[in-house]
Parts: structure tokens; C-alpha cells; sequence
């Protein structure tokens, strides 16, 4: 890896970053840092490096219900990451909703992501090189769109590229989730709003395609809101096109920036 401008490598640099604010984490919880772990290669680079350093903290994964059977079975094999299981499923929180989530409202990652870490310090594999929105983030960071929670975000790899993610996972020998090598650049929740791969992704997981249409379809009823689509099917269809015009009008919109606050 190439060295920094104060002459240390990203690996050193990171595990600096962590033992300079454990004691700010330690003070605000005895457990230390809050790391969150989605299973994804920079969430693999962040957990060896705390393991690195030494400092106190604690790891968790968040389950959704809709995430890819492969990375569910790779994070089993991490005993010391802990597996939050959701108080709701997502096809109970689109019917609950009466709507799916979508890019600007994405209520599901409020629900079932961005879940724990209240009055922590967490540790997350944010890295500015992921989108022109993350590009914006800052190393250490508060909680902007839940302010009351009382978490503050350190994104220790938030300068990393991509290249240099991969040269760690290789030089440290880490074991990554096995969809990376079948092309895979993302594995998120499958079908997420976020994604543009659509079809690849139900041609996949079938299975979990079918639970968001028999869920998105239940929220299906003619009337004011939904009146311009004439059918369920029409309504599923309309919802897997990420090109679609907005045809919803939220009463009451819960509305989300580009990036969940979790690594990746």
C-alpha cells in the first residue's frame, strides 16, 4: 500500500484512527466501540483491523430477512460478530406501510439496518471512493439523520480505494463472501432499491424475489394514491423498473439520503 503524507500505510493509519478515539468510545459504553459488521469486504477489512489494534468492541450484523443465503451463511462463520435478528420481517414492514420502500424512501433501512448502536461510538467501512454522496462524509461524524440516538459514526477506512480494500483482504489472507467471485459488486439486501441489476438478482434468488411481489402486491388498491396503476402486477412491475417516474404520492414521506449508515 502506499504510504500517507506522515509516512504510515492505510492499515497503520486506520488502527491509529481506532486507538485515538477508544477512550472517547469507552466513555460513552464499557463495551467500547459499537462495529458494524454487514459481512460485505470492507465490513471484513474493519473487523480485522479492530482485532489489530487491540481496542475494545463489540461486532453486529443486522439481519433483514431479504439478505443473499450466501452472505447470511458467511457471517455464521464470524463467532464473534453478533446477529440481530429484526423485531419485523420486510414483507410485514411494506404491508405495514401500505408502499414498498423505494430510493428516496427507504424506510427499511431505518428499520432493519441501521439498528443498535444508540449512545455508541460506530465503527463503520463508509469509504469516500463508493459514491459522489459518501464523498461528502467526514472521518468522524455524528448521527445527522437521528440526532437523539447519540451515535457518533468513524468511518477508520473512509479514505481507502477500493484497490487498496482488496490488497489488505489479500495481504492479511481474510476470507471474503464468496458472491465477490462470482462478479457480484454489491450484496446488500437482495432487490434493494438502490440496485440497477434487477433481473440478474431475481433470476438468482427467486425466492426472495417472490417475497417482496406477494408483499408489494398486497399493498396494491385502487383509490387516490394508487389509482394510476390498474393493476398489482402493474404496480410490481412499475416498482423493479429503477427508471420508472415516481407515481406515488406519500401523505407523509420518509425520505433518506443515497447511502445507509453501515459498511459495505
Amino acid at each position: 500500500m502506499d504510504p500517507d503524507l506522515r509516512g504510515e500505510t492505510p492499515d497503520v493509519m486506520a488502527i491509529r484512527r481506532l486507538k485515538e478515539f477508544e477512550r472517547a468510545a469507552l466513555e460513552k459504553h464499557h463495551d467500547g466501540y459499537w462495529l458494524a459488521f454487514s459481512g460485505g469486504k470492507d465490513s471484513v477489512v474493519i473487523l480485522d483491523l479492530a482485532e489489530r489494534s487491540g481496542v475494545k468492541f463489540s461486532a453486529y450484523h443486522a439481519l433483514t430477512t431479504v439478505d443473499p443465503p450466501e452472505l447470511v451463511r458467511f457471517v455464521r462463520t464470524f463467532p464473534q460478530v453478533v446477529r440481530l435478528k429484526p423485531a419485523r420481517s420486510m414483507a410485514r414492514l411494506i404491508r405495514e406501510h401500505g408502499q414498498p420502500p423505494r430510493r428516496q424512501a427507504r424506510y427499511c433501512c431505518e428499520d432493519l439496518k441501521e439498528v443498535g448502536g444508540d449512545g455508541r461510538v460506530v465503527v463503520t467501512g463508509i469509504r469516500w471512493q463508493e459514491s459522489n454522496r459518501r464523498s461528502k462524509r467526514r472521518m468522524l461524524e455524528s448521527c445527522y439523520r437521528r440526532p437523539q440516538s447519540g451515535r457518533l459514526f468513524l468511518n477508520i477506512i473512509i479514505d481507502w480505494t477500493t484497490a487498496e480494500v482488496w490488497e489488505y483482504i489479500r495481504e492479511r489472507k481474510l476470507r471474503y463472501c464468496s458472491l465477490y467471485d462470482e462478479g457480484w459488486k454489491r450484496i446488500g439486501c437482495v432487490l434493494c432499491p438502490m440496485i440497477r441489476d434487477v433481473d440478474r438478482q431475481m433470476r438468482r434468488w427467486p425466492a426472495i424475489a417472490k417475497i417482496w411481489e406477494r408483499a408489494i402486491k398486497d399493498t396494491w388498491k385502487p383509490g387516490p394514491r394508487k389509482s394510476s396503476f390498474r393493476s398489482p402486477e402493474e404496480y410490481w412491475q412499475w416498482w423493479l423498473d429503477r427508471d420508472a417516474p415516481a407515481r406515488i404520492n406519500d401523505d407523509d414521506p420518509v425520505l433518506f439520503e443515497d447511502d445507509p449508515d453501515l459498511a459495505r
